[in-house]
C-alpha cells in the first residue's frame, strides 16, 4: 500500500486507488492512513467524525464506513491479482488490509510507502547532518524531505477534531524542517538564492521571528542593509500590534549588529548560530 497525506489524500493498494469520494469515509481513511500499521481507537474515529456529539448509531455508522473502505480495497486487490501481482505481493484480503482489532481499526500497509514516514526519515537525517556540521548534506536532505509536500496536509479532506490537530502537528514539523534547511543554505553562502523564497515566507508567516531573522541575514549579506532593517521594523510593528510583544532579545541583537556593520562586515549573530532566534507564532 502506498500512502500520501502531505497534500491531497491518496491511498493506493497495488497501484489502485482506494480513496473514497464521500467525505465521512474519506475522513476515516485519512486518520487510518496517517497512523498506518497502528491501531486507531474507535473513540478517536467517532470524535473525528462527529466532534463530540455522536449520534446513538455512531458505532454502527462507523462500521458501515469501514465496510465501504473494504469494498474499495477488495476491488483493488482483485484488480492487482488480475494483473498477475498476487504471486509477488502475497494473497491478501480486504480484512487483512483494514483490520478490526479490540477497541479499534488498523490499516496494514504491508510494508508499502508513506510520505509522512519518508519525510520524518529524511528530516531526521538532515538534522543529524546539521549537528555534525555537514551543511551541504543537511540542505540536500531537508530539501528532499520538503519536496514530499505538495500542499497542506490533508488538503482535500474535510477534517474534524483529530485531523485538524494532526494537520497542525504536521505543519509544525514542516516549518521546523524549512527553518533548518534555510539555515543550512545560509551556512553555505546561498543567501542571494534565498531572497525570493524568504520574501514569500516572511509575508506568509508574519510573526515568525526566525524566518524574519534569516531574511534579514540574507539581505544584509547581499549588501541590502537598509532592506534588512526594514524587515525588522515591519516585524516589530506586527508583533506589537497583533500580540503586544517586542521582538526577542536575539533578534534585537541581530538588528543592532546589522545597524552597526557595513555590508562587507560579517554580523556577529551570523557567526554564532548556537544562539537560535526565538519564534513567535
Amino acid at each position: 500500500m502506498d500512502i500520501e497525506v502531505l497534500g491531497t489524500l491518496a491511498v493506493r493498494e497495488r497501484g489502485v486507488s482506494v480513496t473514497p469520494t464521500a467525505p465521512k469515509p474519506r475522513q476515516v481513511l485519512a486518520l487510518l492512513a496517517l497512523h498506518a500499521d497502528q491501531v486507531v481507537p474507535v473513540s478517536a474515529l467517532i470524535e473525528e467524525l462527529w466532534q463530540g456529539a455522536p449520534p446513538r448509531s455512531a458505532r454502527t455508522t462507523l462500521q458501515t464506513y469501514v465496510l465501504q473502505l473494504r469494498a474499495l480495497i477488495a476491488t483493488a486487490l482483485e484488480q492487482g491479482e488480475a494483473e498477475g501481482e498476487a504471486a509477488r505481493a502475497g494473497r491478501r484480503t480486504a480484512k487483512d488490509v483494514l483490520v478490526t482489532l479490540p477497541g479499534g481499526y488498523l490499516l496494514n500497509s504491508g510494508g508499502g510507502t508513506s510520505d509522512v514516514r519518508e519525510f520524518d526519515r529524511l528530516a531526521g537525517m538532515g538534522y543529524r547532518a546539521m549537528d555534525a556540521g555537514d551543511f551541504p548534506g543537511a540542505a540536500r536532505l531537508l530539501r528532499e524531505a520538503l519536496s514530499l509536500w505538495s500542499g497542506p496536509a490533508f488538503a482535500d479532506v474535510q477534517g474534524g477534531i483529530q485531523l485538524d490537530m494532526e494537520t497542525r502537528r504536521l505543519e509544525e514539523t514542516r516549518l521546523c524542517a524549512l527553518d533548518q534547511r534555510i539555515e543550512a543554505d545560509l551556512r553555505i553562502g546561498r543567501h542571494r538564492e534565498l531572497l525570493a523564497e524568504l520574501t514569500v515566507l516572511a509575508s506568509r508567516y508574519r510573526t515568525h521571528e526566525n524566518l524574519h531573522g534569516q531574511f534579514m541575514l540574507a539581505l544584509h549579506r547581499s549588501g541590502r542593509r537598509g532592506e534588512a532593517l526594514d524587515v525588522y521594523q515591519r516585524l516589530r510593528a506586527t508583533l506589537v500590534r497583533e500580540l503586544g510583544l517586542e521582538p526577542s532579545a536575539a533578534l534585537r541583537r541581530l538588528q543592532r549588529s546589522i545597524l552597526m556593520a557595513s555590508p562587507e562586515t560579517p554580523v556577529a549573530a551570523e557567526t554564532n548560530n548556537s544562539e537560535r532566534l526565538a519564534r513567535v507564532g
